[in-house]
């Protein structure tokens, strides 16, 4: 799957609903918005669109340096965060290699563009999709896994591991890893967050993007910290000039350090998804699972299946993710993120009159 959230133009179409009126709680973008102090230097920095960019982007990687507590040379630049991991995954070519299931689809398809024989680490239902450390540890030491990739937060379990945890995976195997953190900011980064670790693990690949949290997908800015020399050089090898356009620089230079607009975001998501837990805890035929991101994975327990739903649903100028494109995940769970508090009310309605009388 390619697409990342729903094709807003074509629901418009086809249900007869104003763009503005759908509410897309596929996308996973965070609601507020972007940063306006970034907005704002990007207006009144439209003259430097006429310029090339820092070539070594020297103020973006300070920025960057100092909100991910990582040295500045241990930063890699990337058109999004998926391009960083691609081209990860391609430099160490691991032989065998180990995803969860369910997880991030374009994981397993590079991975397999590799010719690496990769390993499933099934996230069960019966363990509310929570990973078992020790149990990971031994079977990546067992089967001899090169390299381990997975998104901390998971997408879409919202399943998620303490920076310590990793360290354990790093410290008790000789697997790479590379830790995608696209949802990271929506969580306790000092209790969740690899990045500090890249600093003394040359083993360990931190990725992050800027189109959730930041809710900027257009300037497609992605970064990778590392301390690996030898991927730090493939990198430098392989960059061209200029990779990274003025309106990301800019915008990055200040959204990073935009103190207020990062804790505004976090409490706002954070309180929403704790109040969605506890009105879908009355929804009888359904159950939600805890998740660490800005997303909920439900299953129903009873009642019109997930396809069924998002179909009703997008009639209404809504729409939800239906998860049986995931592995290991069928047509009885949906995901959907944070939005408005107007369309978070909607959503919750909707699902309550569905859901809540089925016999």
């Amino acid at each position: 799957m390619k697409s990342h959230g729903a094709n807003v133009f074509e629901i418009a179409k086809v249900e007869g609903i104003k763009i503005e009126d759908i509410r897309d709680f596929s996308s996973n973008i965070n609601p507020l918005g972007p940063s306006k102090r970034a907005l704002e230097s990007l207006k009144e920095n439209l003259n430097l669109l006429s310029t090339y960019p820092d070539v070594d982007y020297v103020d973006l990687k300070k920025a960057i340096s100092s909100y991910a507590s990582c040295d500045v040379k241990n930063i890699v630049l990337g058109l999004g965060s998926t391009e960083i991991l691609k081209d990860a995954i391609h430099y160490f070519a691991p032989k065998t290699s180990m995803i969860l299931s369910p997880c991030y689809s374009e994981y397993e398809r590079e991975l397999k563009k590799n010719s690496s024989h990769i390993f499933e680490y099934k996230l069960e239902e019966k363990n509310d999709f929570k990973i078992n450390l020790d149990q990971l540890i031994n079977t990546i030491n067992e089967k001899n896994i090169d390299f381990l990739i997975f998104a901390n937060p998971n997408n879409p379990t919202g399943t998620i591991l303490k920076n310590s945890e990793v360290e354990r995976i790093l410290r008790k195997t000789e697997a790479k890893v590379l830790v995608d953190e696209t949802y990271i900011e929506f969580t306790d980064m000092d209790v969740f967050s690899s990045s500090s670790l890249t600093k003394i693990y040359d083993n360990l690949v931190v990725v992050r993007g800027t189109s959730k949290f930041f809710a900027l997908p257009g300037i497609r800015l992605g970064y990778g910290l590392t301390s690996n020399e030898g991927l730090l050089k493939f990198f430098k090898d392989k960059e061209v000039l200029w990779q990274i356009n003025s309106v990301a620089e800019i915008c990055g230079k200040v959204m990073f350090s935009d103190e207020a607009y990062i804790k505004k975001v976090y409490d706002f998501v954070r309180t929403r998804r704790v109040g969605f837990y506890k009105k879908l805890a009355k929804i009888k035929n359904l159950r939600a699972f805890e998740s660490y991101g800005n997303f909920v994975l439900v299953k129903i327990l009873r009642g019109p299946d997930a396809r069924e739903l998002r179909v009703r649903l997008m009639k209404k100028g809504l729409v939800v993710r239906n998860c049986d494109t995931f592995k290991n995940l069928d047509k009885s769970y949906f995901r959907f993120c944070i939005l408005d508090d107007d369309a978070n009310e909607r959503l919750i309605e909707n699902l309550r009159e569905i859901y809540q009388e089925v016999k």
